[in-house]
Formats: C-alpha cells, sequence, structure tokens
C-alpha cells in the first residue's frame, strides 16, 4: 500500500468565512432596468438596499432632487441655540467648545471654531485628556471654563451622558448647549438646550448625523440667522464629509446628499489644512504614496472630479485619527483652521509622522497578541469570544487591533491593557479596554450584561470601551462568555460576507463600473457592491508589499452550456499571504475596483472572499498517481492529486516534512502542514532537482 501525504494537506487554506447572497428578483430587476436604463446587475444591489420603485431609484442615485424639511422644524431645541449663540455674539461673550478626540469630534470643533470665529464670536476649546481622563465633558473642564469667565458652554460629540458635569455648569451659572449624535441616557442632563438626532423620529433623513452633522447644521442656521452664509457653506461641508466617514455614519439620508456634495469639494479643498494633509497622505496628482494601501501604485493619477469615501476612510481619516490616539488633538484642530500654508504642512507631517508610529504599534500589538491567542490554544467553538489583556499595551490603538482579531478569528474581541489610577501607586489596579463585535453579536448589551463587574463602559451594538478592577478580569470574560452563548451559535463563528450577485467576469467593464459609481458614496448602510463568480482560474500570483496577493484571473466556466477561455483580469487580494498559493481554481468575492498606470485605466477585482467551487468534482482532492522513490540516497513518496481543474505534487520526507507544488507555480510549501508551512521558491536546484525526480518515479 503506497503512503499517502498528510492529512494536513488534503485541504487548500482558504479564508475562514460564511457568504450570504442575497435572494435574487430577477423579474424586478429586469423591470426596473427596463424603465431606468440601468444594467439588471446593478438594479438587483438596489433592491437588496431596499430600493424597489422608479421614484426610489431616482431619489437614491440623485439625492439632491429630494426637497428636505428644514432642520430647525426637525430640531426642536435648534432655534434656541442659534438664539443664544447670536446673543453672545452681539453681547462679545466668551464661547467654549468641549470637543472629543476621535475624529468626528476633531473635525466638529474645527468646523464650529472656523465658523463662529467667521461670525465674529469669541470662542475657545477645550478637549479631554485621552490618556487621563477619558471621553466627553467633566467637571475640571466646567470649572475651568467657569473661571476664564465663559458665558456659553457648546459641547460637540459628547454631553449627552454627561449628567454631572452639566449640573456642575449650571450651578456656575453657564449656560449650555449639548449637540451630540450618541445614543440617550435614561434621564437627560439639564442643559439649557440638546441638539441629537436620537432625539428625532426614526424616519428623519437627519435621524443619522454624526457629530459633525450636528456641528454643521448648527452653524449653517446660525449663518443664515446672521445673513453671513457666503465663502462659508462649502469649507464646513468639506469638514463635515471629513468627519462623516471617518466616524463610519451611515451614508443615508442627508448625510448621503451632503457627503456626496462634499466628495466633489475635497479635490479643489478651500480648507489650507485640507489641501496639505491630501498632499502629504498622497491623494492628489504626483504625491508619492506612503501608506500600504498601495504598494504597487506608488503615484496618484490626477484628482478626479470626485473623491470616494476610501480616500477618506482608508488615507486621511486614519492621519487625522492618528493624533487622537497617540497625541495632542490640537495638532488637528490647527491643521483644519489655520490659514498659514506652512504651519497647515507641519501639522499635516505631524499627522503623517504620528500615523506611522500608530501603524508601527497596532502591527506590534497585534502579534503579540495573535501569539498570546495561539499559545493559550483557545476552543472559540467553546467559548465564542476573546478576551486578550496584556500589559504596556498602548490603549489609544488596542480598539483597531480588536478589528484586525475579529477579522482573523470570526469572534468578537475584547482586548484590553493595565493601567493605574493617576498620581497613586497604592490604587487598587485597572484595565481598560476597547470592544468590537461581529453581526450576531450585540457589544453594548454585552457590558451592559456584565456592568456590575465594569467601573466604566460605553458604546454601541459594534464597538465599545470599558475599565473594571483587574481582579474581575476573569468574572468578565466568563461572564462574556455566558452572554455569547445566549446570541451566537457555532455556525456565526465565522466572518460574514454579504454577497449581492452573481456575474460572470465577462459582464465587467467600464459601463458596469460607471454604473455602480452612480450608487456612491459607499459606507455603512450602503455597502461596497460584492459580487460572486464561479469556477475562477488563477492564470498567475504572486504575494507583494506587504503580504498581499496580485493575481490574474480568468473563467473557464460561465454556463452549463459553453467552455470558453474569457480574457484575463487582475485582482488584488489585500493581506491574504497566509493563504498563498491559492488553488488554482475558486468562487470568488470580490469589489470592482479602478486603478490607473503609466495613463491607462482598468477594472480590477479586489477579492474579500474565496472558497472552493461546489461542484462534486471539486469537493475532494482525488489521489490520481502515488509513488516511492530514492533521491541522494533517501527515501520520499510522493503523489499527485487534482483538486477540481488544480493539479499538485506532494513530496514527502521520512521527517514527515511535505513539498507542496501546484502545477504552473514557481512558489511551493515546505512544512509539516500548511498553516505552519513556508513559501519557498521551487526553481532553485535544491528543489527542482527533487521534483524531477518525483516526476520520473511518477512516470
Amino acid at each position: 500500500m503506497q503512503p499517502s501525504p498528510p492529512e494536513s494537506f488534503n485541504s487548500p487554506q482558504l479564508p475562514n468565512q460564511r457568504w450570504y447572497i442575497f435572494p435574487q428578483q430577477p423579474d424586478l430587476a429586469q423591470k426596473l432596468s427596463d424603465v431606468m436604463g440601468i444594467i439588471p446587475l446593478v438594479t438587483q444591489v438596489l433592491i437588496n438596499r431596499g430600493i424597489e420603485t422608479p421614484e426610489q431609484v431616482e431619489a437614491f442615485i440623485t439625492p439632491e432632487s429630494q426637497v428636505l424639511p428644514s432642520p430647525l422644524e426637525e430640531f426642536k431645541d435648534l432655534a434656541r441655540s442659534v438664539e443664544l449663540l447670536e446673543s453672545a455674539i452681539n453681547q462679545g461673550d466668551k464661547i467654549a467648545i468641549c470637543g472629543d478626540y476621535d475624529a468626528d469630534g476633531m473635525t466638529s470643533t474645527a468646523l464650529l471654531m472656523r465658523s463662529l470665529s467667521l461670525l465674529g464670536a469669541n470662542v475657545n476649546y477645550a478637549i479631554p485628556s485621552r490618556m487621563t481622563e477619558g471621553y466627553g465633558i467633566n467637571t475640571r473642564i466646567v470649572e475651568e471654563f467657569h473661571q476664564e469667565d465663559v458665558k456659553i458652554i457648546l459641547t460637540v460629540d459628547n454631553g449627552i451622558a454627561a449628567y454631572q458635569p452639566i449640573v456642575r455648569a449650571k450651578e456656575l451659572d453657564l449656560t449650555v448647549i449639548i449637540t451630540d449624535h450618541h445614543d440617550l441616557p435614561e434621564k437627560l442632563p439639564p442643559a439649557d438646550a440638546i441638539l441629537n438626532p436620537k432625539l428625532l423620529p426614526i424616519s428623519s433623513p437627519y435621524r443619522g448625523l454624526a457629530g459633525v452633522g450636528v456641528a454643521y447644521v448648527l452653524a449653517i442656521c446660525l449663518a443664515q440667522k446672521l445673513g453671513k452664509v457666503q465663502g462659508l457653506v462649502n469649507p464646513l461641508l468639506e469638514l463635515f464629509t471629513l468627519g462623516t466617514i471617518a466616524d463610519l455614519a451611515p451614508l443615508n439620508g442627508v448625510n448621503r446628499r451632503w457627503v456626496k456634495r462634499g466628495l466633489k469639494l475635497l479635490p479643489y479643498s478651500q480648507i489650507t489644512g485640507v489641501q496639505a494633509l491630501i498632499q502629504v497622505a498622497g491623494v492628489s496628482t504626483g504625491y508619492q504614496v506612503k501608506s500600504e494601501e498601495q504598494p504597487e501604485n506608488p503615484i496618484i493619477p490626477p484628482a478626479s472630479k470626485t473623491l470616494k469615501p476610501d480616500d477618506i476612510g482608508f488615507r486621511l481619516g486614519p492621519r487625522i485619527n492618528a493624533i487622537g490616539r497617540l497625541a495632542d488633538p490640537q495638532i488637528v484642530i490647527e491643521l483644519l483652521t489655520t490659514e498659514n500654508m506652512g504651519i497647515a504642512l507641519e501639522r499635516a507631517m505631524q499627522c503623517e509622522q504620528i500615523n506611522q508610529k500608530r501603524q508601527q504599534l497596532c502591527e506590534e500589538i497585534e502579534q503579540e497578541a495573535i501569539a498570546w491567542v495561539e499559545e493559550q490554544q483557545i476552543d472559540f467553538k467553546q467559548e465564542r469570544v476573546l478576551v486578550v489583556v496584556q500589559p504596556q499595551w498602548h490603549h489609544g490603538v488596542i480598539g483597531i487591533v480588536a478589528s484586525r482579531l475579529v477579522e482573523r478569528y470570526g469572534v468578537p474581541v475584547f482586548i484590553g491593557t493595565y493601567e493605574q489610577e493617576e498620581n497613586t501607586t497604592e490604587s487598587p489596579q485597572m484595565i481598560r479596554g476597547s470592544a468590537r463585535g461581529i453581526f450576531e453579536f450585540d457589544v453594548f448589551k454585552a457590558l451592559e450584561y456584565s456592568h456590575d463587574l465594569l467601573h466604566k463602559f460605553g458604546g454601541h451594538k459594534a464597538a465599545g470601551g470599558f475599565s473594571f478592577l483587574a481582579e474581575n478580569l476573569e468574572q468578565f470574560r466568563l461572564r462574556l462568555i455566558e452572554f455569547a452563548h445566549q446570541c451566537l451559535e457555532v455556525e456565526h463563528l465565522k466572518p460574514l460576507i454579504k454577497i449581492d450577485a452573481q456575474a460572470n467576469l465577462s459582464e465587467i467593464n467600464f459601463n458596469l463600473y460607471d454604473q455602480l459609481d452612480q450608487l456612491h458614496p459607499c459606507g455603512i448602510e450602503n455597502n461596497s457592491p460584492t459580487f460572486w463568480t464561479p469556477n475562477v482560474r488563477i492564470i498567475q500570483q504572486r504575494v507583494v508589499g506587504k503580504g498581499h496577493i496580485k493575481l490574474t484571473l480568468t473563467q473557464d466556466k460561465f454556463s452549463h452550456t459553453q467552455l470558453t477561455a474569457l480574457p484575463t483580469i487582475n485582482a488584488m487580494a489585500w493581506r491574504w499571504a497566509d493563504y498563498f498559493p491559492l488553488p488554482q481554481c475558486l468562487d470568488i468575492a470580490y469589489h470592482l475596483k479602478e486603478n490607473s498606470w503609466n495613463g491607462q485605466t482598468n477594472i480590477e477585482l479586489e477579492l474579500v472572499g474565496a472558497r472552493l467551487p461546489e461542484s462534486p468534482e471539486n469537493d475532494q482532492p482525488q489521489l490520481t498517481k502515488s509513488a516511492e522513490f530514492y533521491y541522494n540516497n533517501k527515501q520520499y513518496y510522493c503523489s499527485l492529486s487534482s483538486i477540481g481543474e488544480t493539479q499538485e505534487l506532494r513530496i514527502k520526507n521520512q521527517k514527515g516534512e511535505v513539498l507542496a507544488i501546484q502545477k504552473g507555480q514557481r512558489f511551493g510549501l515546505l512544512g509539516t502542514s500548511r498553516q505552519d508551512a513556508e513559501t519557498v521558491d521551487v526553481s532553485q536546484p535544491v528543489f527542482y532537482d527533487l521534483i524531477q525526480s518525483a516526476i520520473k518515479a511518477l512516470g
């Protein structure tokens, strides 16, 4: 009996995912296509977003055509807020803004600083320390404002849950206007005016505003009341767009309408600091790209008529957010309010440098966390949640690491680090952390379920923050496991890929891309269209940049009746080096991306999912040949297997190590299992000669 290769090499390693393909409605998609002149693939995407009539399609594609209700009618305290600020400006009273240290809070603060200053206000700002105070206005800030003779406190992106600080402000006879968008507490603070979209009906187009959106509404209404709108709207709209996308606010309602407009303004920004940030981040013409997102595209093409949300989400937003995580938010406020290009470039370079430090910290902490998890050998099917706490991690970036661990392990992640209360060595040791969830798991409810063990906590369904006594760590972990078992089944413990429709590679062209482009801006509650294609064949693949795979693809089988070799298309699989080399034949899920290089523009695929084809012949590898042979007086076993259309040669030595090579590939895997195998160049003589001996033995 001939020996077979190790079991661990029988199945290629692929992303651990579950696919949800939206129910297809071909008749309705074709009907909308006929009426609107849109490709059925695109109308199916719209149907998946709940857009099912020609009127809804028109409103979605051209949101400017819709008549909006006045925000003064929607926000009951908006007129009162405008009156209070107008009176303060007229009397020269000091106004103080209390912001937040995330991108939403910093853009909100900059927006109101710019607008109130231009409107003649005596205005300043404060942002609490992330490291020592945490989120939101506090009593120290209130009392300092009072000592500085401030008359009006204006919170942005915080304040709705700050009951005691607002009580203290009223005791000191200060006027308080709260602008916030976070969930409402059971008891609202006693402010003079509260602007929060969560107080509006769910049907209101203003319901999804982020903190910067509420600030924008207030600033524009105040400018209109004072008759000083000219030259103010577009710069504020740029800041609104930056903050809204960076805060992952839903891109529907007025957010969709205003962000769509703001993305057209940003390439030609009127804000000196935004110009500098775009230049340093490499988004504008001819500047060197410094981020890892485009490792093979060192120069960005000339700015088009509009930016994409990804330009903010992956380029501009992280550079702003990095400051709030690791440095002084004043850097961003100065960046977004200065009119001096020298200062703007200096601040933009600080954002760039701090972001590079943030990337390095994230990488280090992520690797340490992965090493700890692997060492613990956690049974996720049993625990269904990951709690990882280590000393000396920077809590400004652990939330980002939590998101990456969710992507890797497919379970909710609660990550923390130890800290001491300020100015004391005798107080109990505390743990402070961040959490990120998956689709079926509500982070905020999980924290509520553990409230008796926590010192502070907050957040929403997808993410949250918390602190607790270190002595409660094991109880906290067990409580989260208990909660996870109430809402998560084993099948939920894989990242979810939502797929709009099946497409053949022959259907991917500029016409489809241009029609899909009308659905932008895409983001939260309007995800980028995702398609899937079966039986795709990989012609070439190689690892590039920091662990990405660049591929050339074609599709041999695209129907049950036709077999044809289609033109090739390029694709990128970001951070997929762990899966290299991919099997030659796959079902793939992807987004469409436009890539311009050397004066040529092409449509490429950005892979988000992959699985072995579901056809019966591809379910299991088929062993076709095996043999025993000797090379350099050492005994080896070899076999040739087929997985679908992919052929793989495996050579095993007496130590149990296996060299696996797919037909037509220059690189193979060497190890005792696919997960611990290293990638090797099989064209090297030491491997090439061994492979030739194996092929000869197989006949």
